[in-house]
């Protein structure tokens, strides 16, 4: 399957934004450079490794593109020179943010190379949500956190769907997959940060009462 450059800064730029959150995090739970490099590691490859293996799709996507995997060993050996003065006063926000952007950029490159792939608009964006949450998920238990996608209740996956709904929206209606695309990544990213800013809470799930 042949990218569109587009679609190959996406997913650029969605390994990048979730490395850099893995890093973050594990940097905050002071691991060694083993530790952080594997944090990183599931963090950006993961969902796109779930995605393709359930798409049939070979080789893997960071394995076709093996310069992803030296511009995260890259992030992570150059992190203690440029991450810790950001840490000590804003290491959890800009967490949030660099997992809101890369949830939004992973949810609209896995809908792409779905529908690329001849998938239904349904599993389209099923692999869109894959793509975008399973490396945030795997980078959680690795930090021994519950995932944030299951515990947070602000919305999250919600927040993949919407921008994966939206982007196949507007390209049946004819809109140019480029500027859908944009539009889809803005109202994922951008839904998201808001549910933090916010505090935008969905409903726990409650047993009945006896």
């Amino acid at each position: 399957m042949k990218l569109t450059a587009l679609l190959i800064a996406i997913e650029v730029g969605g390994t990048v934004a979730f490395a850099m959150s893995g890093l973050i995090e594990a940097m905050r739970k002071r691991m060694d450079v083993v530790g952080v490099f594997s944090v990183a590691f599931v963090s950006a490859f993961g969902g796109g490794t779930v995605r393709d293996l359930l798409l049939d799709r070979r080789p893997l996507f960071w394995v076709e593109h093996e310069a992803y995997l030296w511009l995260v060993f890259a992030m992570v050996i150059s992190a203690p020179w440029w991450l810790k003065a950001v840490l000590k006063d804003a290491g959890a926000r800009l967490m949030e943010w660099a997992d809101a952007f890369g949830l939004g950029l992973f949810a609209i490159s896995g809908t792409s190379i779905a529908v690329a792939a001849g998938m239904s608009p349904g599993v389209s964006v099923l692999m869109g949500a894959t793509t975008a949450i399973v490396g945030g998920v795997a980078r959680d238990v690795l930090c021994n956190e519950v995932p944030k996608v299951y515990q947070d209740h602000r919305p999250y996956a919600l927040c993949a769907v919407a921008g994966s709904v939206a982007f196949l929206g507007l390209v049946a209606l004819g809109l140019g997959s480029e500027l859908a695309s944009l539009v889809g990544i803005a109202l994922a990213t951008g839904s998201r940060l808001l549910a933090v800013a916010l505090d935008w809470q969905l409903p726990g799930w409650r047993l009945p009462q006896k």
